[in-house]
């Protein structure tokens, strides 16, 4: 396996510190579980305009070799936490509240979902007039 070169790992991980202390400051400001599913719907909605904006740069207006894994991989990435959302389930089947539970783990899948393909559609509509 080959190493990435080492302005990309800078990349991600600068912008991966970026988006943890987002994610973090989120949480402090607003300390509830739904905190997390929040973030998470926030942050995929904003992965599928940049990914989608990244697609349609005509190869005359190439984005940065580094865009991508700063803002995806690493301000994104670290923004967004789906282990955590996934410990928050755990949580709340061991607390006997299976519901809860079950609702914030399809609730969550379904916004995500959901929000990327909405960001991407916005990105294609900003695009065009």
């Amino acid at each position: 396996m080959t190493r990435p070169p080492a302005d990309i790992l800078a990349a991600v991980a600068l912008g991966g510190t970026i988006g943890s202390l987002a994610r973090y400051g989120i949480t402090v400001a607003w300390p509830s579980p739904y905190a997390i599913g929040f973030i998470n719907v926030v942050g995929c909605a904003a992965i599928g305009a940049l990914l989608q904006t990244l697609a349609d740069l005509p190869s005359s207006h190439r984005a940065h070799r580094l865009a991508r894994p700063f803002v995806g991989t690493g301000i994104l990435g670290g923004f967004t936490t789906f282990s955590t959302y996934a410990v928050q389930n755990i949580t709340w089947i061991r607390d006997g509240q299976p519901l809860t539970a079950a609702s914030y783990l399809i609730g969550t899948l379904v916004l995500a979902l959901a929000a990327t393909a909405a960001g991407a559609a916005l990105a294609r509509r900003w695009d065009r007039p």
